[in-house]
């Protein structure tokens, strides 16, 4: 008996290891598109580099990946039902599972990224469905039906949200006349706050969470607002109007705010397209107000976000009939640096001393010098697969390149010669 009770305690002792308390989640640990690789390559074959595996079983999405222990966790929908499915590193599908109702409008598609955390995975639905699933198995442990619960208000193309986990809480932004934001009990799904309502839509973005001034705060955008949110509390500590920020021309009287926030040394920077000034915020020593620092129209990034990098920003810009320049801009002062063209706007993220750039018309993807000078591309490629938007932004990690395509999951090796 003695020796079956010190084996069962090695088993939960060995899963514990295997599932420990790391976070993983949209555009990479921080949210800001920078992936903490090294030794990777420096240039590429002229074909691109090694295609290790590839899936066109995932579902219809424009969602990322979040890849934790060469296991990929990804969103996508099919039978009116959002789905998320596993994959080991070997691209052999470990298990698929339905967690909410799919946005059935305009691009009815997976939009939520997924948040890993230990033993559990959380995802939001198309539909406002928040779900936590175990990483073992796909159980479903808990669902709110946050759309319906908090009396949400989504915007014409549905909830886009991936998770932040805040401590013990899950923090979801329901929008509507009854709250803007939510936690809730990552254990249980229960609600711990709810804060007071902005009296707007959500808008596409996720949230991100700063330290400052010994409190955490919580900030993302609404249809028309950046606010920040006492984690602790849920109180909302400041607002500013973005709508009223420089020109906009899109969104049928309400900014299309997709991008998530950006946060460095007490400035929050954010973008929209559809012709809108991106603007930058500092914010005050005990985190309690935000005041306008700087604007700036050329950097108008639609939805492939951003990445700062020694003192500059770098991303693409919106241009009529969906196509766009790639654009550097002056962390310090907002003045750009360049606008270049290089086939069309498209996501970009960051690893390694080098930019991805993935454009979204015909699926070229490229990596370039994080430099003021010049949109110099060192590399690129045309990923082969799948159908629609290329809008899913790229994933690096243990050294592969992750690029999804429609229903297409193609993952590449990108580790420099000699390294392991």
């Amino acid at each position: 008996m003695r020796v079956v009770s010190l084996l069962t305690c090695l088993l939960i002792l060995l899963q514990s290891n295997v599932f420990a308390k790391s976070t993983m989640q949209w555009r990479g640990p921080n949210r800001d598109g920078v992936y903490n690789e090294t030794n990777l390559l420096k240039s590429w074959p002229e074909a691109g580099p090694t295609l290790v595996w590839s899936t066109e079983e995932v579902g219809m999405g424009y969602s990322s990946m979040t890849v934790v222990d060469g296991t990929v966790y990804i969103t996508g929908s099919k039978d009116a039902q959002d789905h998320l499915t596993a994959i080991d590193s070997q691209g052999k599908i470990l298990w698929n599972v339905p967690f909410g109702p799919m946005y059935s409008g305009d691009y009815p598609v997976a939009r939520t990224t997924p948040t890993v955390e230990g033993d559990r995975l959380y995802v939001i639905s198309g539909l406002g469905h928040v779900a936590c699933i175990k990483r073992a198995d796909g159980t479903l442990v808990w669902s709110v039906d946050g759309l319906k619960k908090f009396e949400g208000a989504y915007g014409r193309w549905g909830v886009a949200e991936s998770p932040l986990i805040v401590a013990n809480k899950v923090i979801y932004t329901p929008g509507g006349d009854e709250t803007t934001m939510v936690a809730l009990d990552k254990m249980t799904g229960e609600t711990i706050w709810k804060s007071e309502s902005l009296e707007d839509e959500t808008g596409y973005s996720s949230p991100i969470l700063i330290n400052r001034g010994g409190r955490q705060l919580i900030v993302n955008v609404t249809g028309k607002f950046i606010f920040g949110v006492s984690a602790s509390t849920g109180k909302i500590l400041w607002k500013y109007n973005y709508y009223d920020v420089g020109p906009n021309t899109g969104g049928g009287g309400r900014t299309i705010n997709i991008n998530t926030p950006l946060y460095h040394d007490g400035r929050i920077y954010i973008t929209s397209g559809y012709n809108h000034t991106g603007a930058a915020f500092d914010l005050s020593e005990d985190g309690l107000s935000v005041k306008l620092a700087w604007t700036d129209e050329t950097l108008d990034c639609h939805h492939g976000g951003v990445v700062l990098v020694d003192g500059y920003l770098y991303g693409s810009n919106w241009l009529d009939n969906n196509r766009g320049n790639w654009v550097c801009v002056d962390w310090q002062t907002g003045k750009p640096e360049y606008e270049k063209e290089w086939f069309s706007k498209g996501s970009i993220v960051y690893a390694d001393g080098l930019l991805y750039c993935y454009e979204e018309r015909r699926g070229n993807i490229a990596i370039v010098k994080p430099t003021p000078d010049n949109f110099e591309v060192v590399s690129s490629f045309k990923v082969p697969k799948g159908s629609g938007p290329h809008w899913a932004h790229p994933v690096i990690s243990d050294g592969k390149l992750y690029v999804r395509h429609g229903t297409a999951l193609m993952v590449y090796d990108i580790r420099a010669e000699g390294s392991l």
